[in-house]
């Protein structure tokens, strides 16, 4: 068995894990990651961390915590929905006094950024707001559920000025797909890249999970486009659904649901009708989305 680094002087996260009785629930899309050195690097990816405010999703037992509060994080904010990880997660709080906020609750009706600007500490003495940061080993049930809703929440950018994330492989290669990836590109990819730089920064592999799931995992990291292509983000969010809900369809074809004939909306967008969605580069769909505005707003 690897050697686990220590790093505080709190109990390895096995003997937690034991004492509590965690056991990891596929039901909750719990695997949970012992190796306090593959923790501490996905906090060294999200860092430097002296002064930043970091939102947790998912923390578990808390491996990802305590490499959060051990590299600097002034305050984690860790959203947690199963009740049995709460006792886990107090003995982390008191090791770290007023360093880690524990909000038990589901990550998917909780709006992330206001946990942040609930915070006092969010500010500086001059009232500026601090950086803050979303870094999480999502829940894979969740996982692009969760993605969706951070990346066209209003208003934009929000507070955080990086996130973060462990997904599937297969879900982070579809966030940082473009046309040249066509297989993988898709509705997650436009949006993603629309409002975001994404990259994939390694891959974690089964071996490191408890229990192993059945793939490869990744960390991704999705810096936020302060200025991105201007449109209307849920015009944008219909178009990509219409355009990729039938992809294998020329987009004349598949467009035809958005209530706009869809000759008159390529034309306005100035693309080729025989095109498919995967062949469509982001700020083609801005176009589309802009287009599509146009034709709704005309009496």
């Amino acid at each position: 068995m690897k050697c686990e680094r220590m790093i505080d002087d709190l109990p390895p996260l096995r003997e937690v894990v034991a004492r509590h009785g965690l056991d990891a629930r596929k039901a909750l899309g719990q695997n949970f990651l012992y190796d306090l050195n593959l923790t501490s690097r996905i906090a060294r990816a999200a860092g430097p961390l002296e002064g930043v405010t970091v939102v947790e999703i998912g923390p578990g037992p808390g491996g990802l915590t305590r490499a959060l509060l051990a590299h600097g994080a002034e305050r984690v904010i860790a959203v947690e929905r199963d009740p049995r990880c709460l006792p886990a997660l107090g003995e982390i709080s008191a090791r770290y006094p007023g360093r880690l906020i524990v909000v038990e609750g589901d990550a998917l009706t909780i709006d992330v950024a206001a946990l942040v600007y609930a915070q006092d500490a969010s500010k500086d003495a001059h009232g500026a707001r601090k950086n803050a940061r979303l870094c999480a080993n999502l829940p894979y049930n969740v996982a692009t559920a969760l993605l969706a809703g951070w990346i066209e929440a209003e208003p934009w950018p929000s507070v955080f000025d990086r996130y973060v994330l462990m997904f599937q492989r297969e879900v982070a290669e579809r966030i940082v797909a473009t046309p040249q990836q066509r297989a993988d590109y898709g509705r997650l990819g436009v949006l993603c890249g629309w409002r975001t730089k994404a990259r994939i920064l390694f891959d974690i592999p089964p071996s490191a999970f408890t229990p192993p799931p059945k793939i490869v995992s990744s960390v991704v990291e999705l810096i936020p486009n302060p200025a991105p292509l201007a449109c209307d983000r849920k015009l944008l969010a219909l178009v990509t659904q219409a355009a990729f809900g039938q992809r294998r369809k020329m987009l004349r074809q598949s467009l035809k649901g958005l209530g706009v004939e869809p000759a008159l909306l390529l034309d306005a967008a100035g693309i080729n009708p025989t095109r498919r969605a995967e062949e469509i580069d982001i700020a083609g769909f801005v176009a589309l989305a802009r287009a599509l505005e146009g034709f709704r707003v005309t009496p």
